[in-house]
């Protein structure tokens, strides 16, 4: 027991230390993802955009040619033997200019779009900077705060580790487990004042008789928390 309160201590300082870094290091990722997203997004856009400009290159390169054969269909008719020839000209005629009229509709409709598309990349290009300066602001913090308490982390990661060698596995797998249910990580509390340490419910006298004489592991019949009496903690000490 006094082994598990132990490394429930140590483990204790380590929360603390991640407490000081706060969300630093899930802001870190979040904006991380976010570029990322801004990145593909902009790379989106820029494609849809070559599609519209290589359309317009299509369309344009269709408004020649209907042009080059109204010109030929001109001609044509200079020759024309009867009506009825002049006549299916004159219809072939009124269709390429049609076909321009739509082309260049569509380019006209084209060229909005890329006038649009170009206003949403510059938008989304601004949002990526400043969500790049935030980035840089946040690793900049995070690294100063690990950097003041990297050497101690490392320190009290050792000595939880060394401390789990004596506990026994199911004891410890116990442990972790508990320490998973709770926010603040406490899967280890003492008695105060005749209530457990970690809800605050009043304990059973004879609950309290078991703790004290350490031959099982009792745990808060409302929390689940394992629990130990002034004894175990007087003799616990972190290195």
């Amino acid at each position: 027991m006094i082994s598990l309160y132990n490394l429930q201590q140590i483990d204790s300082q380590i929360d603390k230390i991640k407490i000081i870094r706060g969300e630093l290091p899930l802001e870190v990722e979040d904006l991380e993802d976010e570029i990322e997203g801004l990145v593909t997004r902009i790379s989106n856009l820029q494609e849809e955009k070559s599609r519209f400009e290589h359309f317009i290159v299509e369309k344009e390169s269709a408004v020649k040619e209907s042009k080059s054969l109204i010109k030929k269909y001109e001609e044509q008719q200079m020759n024309v033997r009867n009506n009825r020839e002049y006549d299916s000209l004159s219809k072939e005629v009124e269709f390429q200019n049609l076909e321009i009229q739509l082309a260049e509709k569509k380019t006209k409709e084209a060229k909005q779009q890329i006038e649009n598309l170009i206003t949403e990349i510059e938008d989304t290009q601004e949002k990526m900077s400043y969500r790049q300066q935030d980035l840089e602001d946040k690793r900049a913090e995070l690294s100063g705060i690990v950097s003041e308490t990297e050497k101690e982390e490392k320190e009290l990661i050792r000595l939880s580790k060394e401390n789990e060698h004596f506990i026994e596995d199911r004891l410890l797998s116990a442990y972790k487990r508990i320490r998973k249910n709770f926010r603040n990580g406490l899967a280890v509390v003492k008695i105060e004042r005749d209530a457990c340490g970690g809800c605050f419910n009043k304990i059973p006298a004879q609950h309290q008789m078991d703790i004290k004489l350490h031959k099982k592991i009792i745990v808060c019949e409302y929390c689940g928390r394992i629990l130990v009496d002034e004894e175990i903690v007087n003799h616990t000490k972190v290195e």
